[in-house]
């Protein structure tokens, strides 16, 4: 019986609850529909823009993993000059086919990426590129499927091994660049030899600038040297200084014409005559008759250099250094400003040239059949490749993107709280209000023998009433939003008001990604504000005097 009462009691305080809902009993209280839209208006926000927020995401990860390697692999000699490098070691070719072993590894491509000054008519700028293989059928779909297609429908992502390039919107916006368009392309490594070669043009020859080294070799080289027994001999501490005075000015910044003068030279100085006994101290060095030719023709060019002959020499060679590279517009991407993209892509082989790599490239590209066990993969990589090849996961290269994208999201979930916050505390205002209105029935209810439990569940369950009912409003009118949200856009355009335009976001229609999970806990946590919320209007109305709230005091 105890328990049946309960059930009495409690279905008792839910009817009542209902009842001042809808005290009419024809339409809703002013006051319930206010409390009831503003939980719903609060829910609907926060749902709509964690689902956008959750659809940039996802949208721009796919974007970035359509191009970018899933891993990066590294190594020294990958990045050494080529002339540096040993014929020996292992190039990047062996490289790739060691980490196509690995497993969860789909494809390994060369990777180059590096920045270039655009120049289209008047107008230049730095812009970054990266380059495609364009045998790898995965990389060309990943640009493909980023194409403008709608502003640019002749866009098409084929590179060919031709000099073309896919450019993002931004730049072509710009620019006012359109497909078939030619855009040249300086690379900026070259720069560093250009202002290297101006430097030392502002210099005058090595014969004024080192005047004291100069001079130890003009006494050496510019007398006659002695001669017996058909070899021309030299004393050897006099040799040894002049080397060393060289081979110091030979480390300078010198103009390359005189490096290349004394690099022969010096070379010649080294082709002494070795005699089977000789003693470990020689009193001079010999030299056959073709070695002090070649010594006399070094020194005498040396002697003769002009600095304006030689300038003019260095500048005529800059200009094959800095030739731009020629590409045609062969489609225009969707580029967000939210996201760090290339503003080009372009073949490798053109990828290469203005890296100046030669034939050599700046790592490995690794793509998964997983993108999301990079770390998994990248950690068995740096087992099986050695400690020295360094692996980066995209997550990696990203990692401030992604850490930005995501404290965002979480200060937007903070600030939209303060909505359903607000409704909740406007709801508690409406139910003091409501407790005041009905002081007599509340004297009545406990003049009757109600508990001050009964009052409280009253007004709790209006509360909870409430809250589910805007939790559920909320979410429902959030999902169709999120659903029609093309026509939202194409409607708020109609007035002049875009704060998504597809120039920020890159996509024409915002996209959006719905989580049932999240959107239970934005109601969740709606319905049980809205309870507390009227939690403590109900416990100050079970409170009240039973006699003064009969005398309507």
């Amino acid at each position: 019986m105890g328990l049946i009462s309960r059930i009495k009691k409690r279905s008792f305080s839910l009817m009542l609850a209902r009842r001042y809902l809808n005290p009419r009993r024809a339409v809703l209280s002013s006051f319930t529909l206010i409390s009831l839209v503003g939980v719903m208006l609060g829910v609907l926000v926060l749902v709509v823009v964690m689902a956008v927020y959750a659809g940039l995401e996802r949208d721009v990860k796919g974007r970035l993993l359509g191009f970018t390697p899933h891993i990066l692999v590294k190594s020294l000699e990958l990045n050494l000059p080529e002339e540096e490098v040993d014929p020996d070691a292992p190039t990047w070719h062996d490289l790739a086919e060691e980490a196509a072993k690995l497993d969860g590894v789909a494809a390994a491509t060369a990777y180059v990426a590096d920045n270039v000054i655009l120049d289209v008519g008047s107008w230049q700028r730095p812009v970054s590129f990266r380059g495609i293989d364009t045998s790898d059928a995965v990389q060309v779909e990943g640009v493909a499927a980023m194409l403008d297609l709608e502003n640019y429908p002749e866009s098409t992502a084929d590179l060919g091994l031709d000099d073309r390039a896919v450019i993002s919107s931004i730049v072509a916006e710009q620019f006012q660049l359109r497909v078939g368009d030619t855009l040249r392309l300086y690379s900026t490594r070259n720069f560093e030899g250009v202002m290297e070669a101006y430097k030392a043009t502002e210099k005058p020859v090595l014969r004024e600038a080192y005047p004291d080294e100069w001079a130890l070799a003009e006494k050496t080289f510019g007398r006659e040297w002695e001669k017996a027994g058909g070899l021309f001999t030299v004393p050897t501490a006099e040799l040894i200084d002049v080397y060393n005075a060289l081979e110091f000015v030979y480390s300078e910044e010198i103009r390359e014409p005189e490096r290349v003068l004394i690099e022969n030279l010096l070379r010649a100085m080294g082709e002494r005559v070795h005699e089977e006994d000789e003693p470990e101290e020689l009193e001079f060095f010999r030299f056959t008759t073709e070695v002090k030719v070649d010594i006399d023709e070094a020194f005498n060019a040396l002697s003769e250099t002009d600095a304006e002959k030689l300038d003019g020499e260095i500048l005529k060679g800059l200009k094959s250094l800095v030739l731009p590279k020629e590409a045609i517009v062969v489609g225009v991407y969707s580029a967000s400003q939210m996201a760090v993209t290339p503003e080009l892509f372009v073949p490798l082989p053109l990828a290469q040239d203005l890296a100046g790599l030669g034939d050599g490239v700046q790592g490995i590209a690794l793509r998964l059949d997983d993108a999301y066990q990079a770390e998994m993969i990248a950690e068995n990589g740096r087992k099986l490749l050695g400690q020295d090849r360094y692996l980066e996961t995209w997550g990696d290269q990203y990692q401030a993107f992604f850490a930005l994208i995501n404290q965002q999201r979480v200060m937007m979930y903070f600030a939209l709280s303060f909505i359903v916050l607000v409704s909740a505390f406007s709801m508690m205002a409406v139910m003091f209000t409501v407790t005041i209105q009905k002081r007599r029935e509340i004297g009545v209810m406990k003049a009757l023998g109600a508990a001050p439990g009964q009052i409280v569940r009253v007004f709790l369950y209006q509360g909870m009433i409430l809250g589910l009912l805007g939790a559920a409003l909320g979410v429902g009118l959030g999902r169709l939003v999120i659903h029609f949200r093309g026509g939202v856009q194409e409607g708020m355009r109609a007035i002049g008001f875009d704060p998504f335009s597809a120039s920020l976001t890159g996509f024409g229609v915002l996209p959006a990604h719905n989580d049932p999970l999240e959107q239970a806990v934005i109601g969740f946590m709606a319905f049980l504000l809205c309870s507390l919320a009227a939690l403590v209007p109900a416990f100050f109305a079970a409170r009240s005097d039973a006699a003064k709230s009969l005398r309507n005091l």
